[in-house]
């Protein structure tokens, strides 16, 4: 039996089985991730980002947004292993995907229980009178975007130095609390406090399926079963173990 196959029954023998998805997950959707060689953060200033600066100076946060995110992240399409997690949903068989990812892919997927635990650009709130927004070009088009109250508007995910949104915090505690089988796919495993959600899932007797193109800091840790490759690829072969094989 082969590692897809090992896989795929450990899965249909799961209960509660959850997703934690990072970059990787969408970088064949055309999605540049923020480190590594060719990372967002080699070539941009990472503390243009900090929420004290966004409060200062919020135009050259913007500005910064709208190079890195807004262009290949709003048009990006999901890719297969986006759907794939969605299809497991709707079969009942995922119960939550819990993501690093603010690109809003796996909403676009069709995937309805997500923990956003960076936040998501699909919304963005006022930070004078807290109306919120949902994305559209004419909002981004503004320098910066405004509310019609004049004060700025800031997108809904989590800037360095601040602090994880509580909701998410919680949705994560539940999860993790049911969760008996963790698929892990495109994540190294370095972005503290996210990095520690698998460990916690497999300190509570979780059993760890990782799928990544290269091995990362949870493969010879936590991990019972490695699937390396291409996420779309390996979702691919994973699903129609899981639901033909």
């Amino acid at each position: 039996m082969d590692n897809i196959q090992k896989a795929a029954e450990v899965i249909k023998d799961s209960k509660y089985l959850t997703a934690f998805t990072g970059a990787g997950i969408s970088v064949e959707s055309g999605i540049p991730p923020f480190r590594g060689k060719n990372g967002l953060w080699s070539k941009f200033d990472p503390s243009l980002l900090d929420i004290s600066h966004f409060y200062s100076h919020p135009a050259e946060s913007w500005r910064l947004l709208k190079k890195i995110f807004y262009g290949s992240y709003i048009h990006a399409k999901p890719n297969y292993a986006h759907i794939a997690l969605s299809n497991l949903e709707k079969k009942g068989i995922l119960k939550w995907i819990i993501t690093q990812n603010i690109d809003n892919l796996h909403y676009e997927a069709g995937s309805r229980n997500i923990i956003e635990y960076h936040g998501t650009l699909r919304t963005l709130t006022c930070i004078n009178c807290g109306k919120v927004y949902e994305t559209s070009d004419k909002i981004i088009k503004m320098d910066p975007p405004t509310c019609e109250c004049g004060g700025v508007l800031k997108p809904d995910i989590v800037f360095f130095g601040e602090s994880i949104p509580e909701k998410a915090i919680l949705g994560v505690e539940r999860a993790v609390a049911n969760t008996d089988v963790m698929i892990i796919i495109g994540t190294t495993g370095e972005i503290y406090p996210a990095s520690l959600i698998p460990h916690n899932a497999k300190k509570r007797g979780a059993k760890i399926i990782e799928i990544n193109v290269e091995s990362s800091n949870y493969t010879n840790a936590i991990t019972d079963i490695f699937l390396q490759g291409k996420a779309s690829l390996i979702m691919n072969k994973l699903e129609d173990a899981i639901l033909n094989g």
